[in-house]
């Protein structure tokens, strides 16, 4: 890999790892904010939260055009593994693996939120039900659901 590759190469990573960072710093952001009551933070962290996304995803073009012109391949990591990255410096090496746990750590987080967003839209499900005096469904001491049918809170 000549010099100005790799150069070019570095860069990149490290704009990648500090849009990484940025990201991880939204998605807790998210997270508090999908936990309070504030539906105008929910908006405003996740879109900066899809602003990051497009920034990430165009750097890694950028990164996996600077590597096919300098004929490297930049391995995908299994969990415990390190794997031997050949044709690039120490430097490439470790940032890309600081990239890639960054990122893993990342996912999971979003993933994380994903389930927070998903229970709470099935209690305000499960409220309005409730509210147009439908059948709540709980579970006995067993774990088996039952409907107890309940009285009427409202009529519109």
């Amino acid at each position: 890999m000549d010099r100005d590759a790799h150069q070019r190469l570095e860069h990149l990573l490290d704009r990648e790892i500090e849009a990484a960072r940025s990201l991880a710093s939204a998605l807790e952001a998210e997270r508090t904010a999908l936990t309070g009551e504030s539906v105008e933070a929910v908006k405003t962290v996740a879109a900066r939260k899809i602003e990051l996304f497009g920034l990430i995803e165009a750097l890694g073009r950028q990164r996996t055009d600077t590597c096919a012109a300098a004929h490297v391949t930049l391995p995908q990591i299994q969990s415990g593994r390190v794997p031997v990255i050949a044709g690039v410096s120490a430097a490439i090496a470790d940032r890309w693996l600081a990239l890639l746990d960054l990122m893993s750590g990342c996912r999971i987080a979003n993933e994380i939120n994903g389930y927070i967003i998903n229970a709470r839209r099935g209690h305000v499900t499960q409220l309005l039900q409730i509210m147009r005096g439908g059948t709540p469904v709980t579970y006995g001491p067993q774990g088996r659901t039952r409907s107890s049918p309940l009285r009427e809170l409202a009529r519109a």
